[in-house]
């Protein structure tokens, strides 16, 4: 991780519904099919985990939304800014997210990726992912064309 994303300037703290705005423009900015307002608000009515990272000046970096299922931590979406991307602030999220799961004595992370994203598989994999499975056509690509996830859990 890089010293910047180590940095005690950054604050992770559970996300709002006031934050969803803010969020929803990161959203927009890094999926080609975002999630909407309505389902950051469900999952925040919920009780899911959801938590931001911020800098020192306040700026929103990144996010994540976590559900607990018995002993098994599910995580529904992490993601991180564009113009942020490649500093580190990715693996600070998921450090946090696992660190979460652990004291709610979780045993599992399982997750769901494109498999068109490469970027995010390579990610998780260094973490030490591993894929599980996939569900077919699981996400939406364009007018009536899906793609496969490949699932992925670690133990915690």
């Amino acid at each position: 991780m890089s010293a910047l994303a180590e940095s005690a300037e950054l604050v992770c703290a559970a996300m709002r519904k006031a934050d969803i705005e803010e969020v929803m423009a990161i959203e927009q900015r890094v999926y080609s099919h975002p999630w909407t307002y309505g389902n950051f608000e469900d999952s925040l009515s919920s009780a899911y985990d959801a938590h931001l990272l911020r800098d020192a000046a306040g700026r929103l970096l990144g996010y994540f939304l976590m559900m607990r299922v018995v002993d098994e931590a599910h995580l529904l979406n992490l993601s991180v800014d564009a113009e942020a991307q490649h500093q580190g602030y990715g693996q600070r999220l998921m450090h946090e997210a696992v660190k979460l799961a652990r004291r709610h004595n979780l045993k599992t992370m399982l997750l769901e990726v494109r498999v068109s994203n490469r970027q995010a598989l390579a990610f998780y994999s260094r973490f030490g992912f591993r894929e599980i499975g996939r569900r077919k056509n699981y996400y939406p690509v364009g007018d009536a064309q899906r793609e496969d996830a490949i699932m992925m859990t670690i133990a915690l």
